[in-house]
């Protein structure tokens, strides 16, 4: 099978990748918005979820969680560091999503966290559309989007928040939080947007 686009540069890096996502704790990068996320336990799609630390936090906390990643180095570092939570793991990507959809469940929080950016422009259409068909009512969407230079080997693109916001509302979701951040690993040419949607109730 051919390497999806972008995924590019994970797969010979998986281990070093791992070791650095594991290296920052699920409460320090989504600090602006955790006070969004359900307080109960809820349904979780975790998409792109790399070596599975956001997964295993929320998992940790009670949720059902789904998390989705297709590059397979980076989904056996997870299900190896997480073994003992209760997470499902599926090899799947955006923009479709097929086999999430085929499980036909409607998720309470949908989670990307730098992966956004390494979709195209047709790419970045087909996957909200596949987004919202995944979200239940009430429903959010939390996001973070990079803005910096493209590391070498990688495909990504400069994406804004305000775009990406725009494309949601076609899809009857609606901004709930936007907010900026500098980079976690202390690049200064690097920063962050966070930006959660949903669907109203």
């Amino acid at each position: 099978m051919s390497e999806i686009p972008g995924t590019a540069g994970y797969s010979a890096n998986a281990a070093t990748l791992a070791q650095q996502y594991e290296s920052l704790r699920f409460e320090d990068v989504h600090r602006e918005v955790l006070h969004l996320f359900p307080d109960v336990p809820a349904r979780v799609l975790d998409i792109g979820a790399g070596s599975g630390r956001d997964a295993a936090a929320l998992a940790a906390l009670g949720h059902r969680v789904v998390a989705v990643e297709p590059t397979p180095e980076l989904r056996a570092e997870g299900m190896r560091r997480h073994a003992a939570l209760p997470i499902e793991w599926i090899d799947d990507h955006l923009p479709g999503l097929h086999r999430v959809q085929a499980l036909g469940v409607r998720h309470d929080l949908i989670l990307l966290t730098a992966v956004w950016m390494h979709l195209d422009a047709a790419e970045r259409t087909a996957a909200m559309q596949a987004l919202a068909s995944l979200l239940a009512e009430g429903g959010q969407i939390a996001m973070s989007l990079r803005h910096g230079p493209v590391p070498e080997g990688r495909r990504m693109f400069d994406v804004s928040a305000q775009e990406t916001a725009e494309l949601a509302a076609r899809h009857g979701l609606r901004q709930r939080f936007l907010g900026e951040r500098e980079d976690m690993l202390d690049r200064a040419d690097v920063r962050w947007s966070f930006l959660v949607l949903q669907r109203p109730a």
